[in-house]
């Protein structure tokens, strides 16, 4: 008798689960909100991912970084956030300093009920830029997060400042 293999979900289908999950008005109330820091419930995601319920006080941010080998997405589901990223894919190690290009910045406003998904090495930073509103996300990362590194960027030049292992989010 052969066991049966999960199949890795899509990014499509991380998406739509993200949707799915903001949608549950009672579950977005539930969530614990701190005027002064970012706050976090997991949550179970689809075929074996990781999802996470996050509250933004106005004026907070992740900071650049990515999520190493997973794939994800995320969506609003109240107040608005703000993504800037790089289209350009960076190598993966080997490096603490780069200089990028011009013309790879991109940048997009997510309001409630809008989100987006993204392949593996996805460079960016995440910010409610709201002065007095909270914002809450839903994000889904598969395979769940190997680790994430985090960057400085200074006008062109991106440095790798650390890397992250789950156990340091605990």
């Amino acid at each position: 008798m052969e066991a049966s293999v999960a199949t890795a979900p899509t990014v499509a289908e991380l998406l739509e689960f993200a949707r799915r999950t903001a949608a549950d008005a009672e579950l977005i109330a539930s969530l614990p909100l701190d005027p002064e820091g970012r706050t976090w419930v997991r949550l179970d995601g689809p075929a074996g991912s990781e999802a996470w319920l996050i509250g933004w006080p106005p004026g907070t941010g992740t900071g650049w970084h990515d999520h190493a080998d997973s794939v994800g997405a995320f969506l609003t589901a109240s107040g608005a956030l703000k993504e800037h990223s790089l289209a350009a894919r960076l190598p993966t190690d080997g490096w603490k300093t780069l200089e990028l290009s011009e013309g790879i910045d991109r940048s997009r406003e997510l309001t409630a009920g809008q989100g987006r998904a993204f392949g593996r090495h996805h460079v960016h930073e995440v910010l409610n830029e709201s002065a007095t509103e909270h914002a809450v996300s839903v994000h889904a990362y598969y395979p769940p997060l190997p680790r994430i590194r985090r960057y400085s960027r200074s006008g062109a030049v991106l440095r790798l400042e650390q890397t992250e292992i789950p156990e340091d989010w605990s």
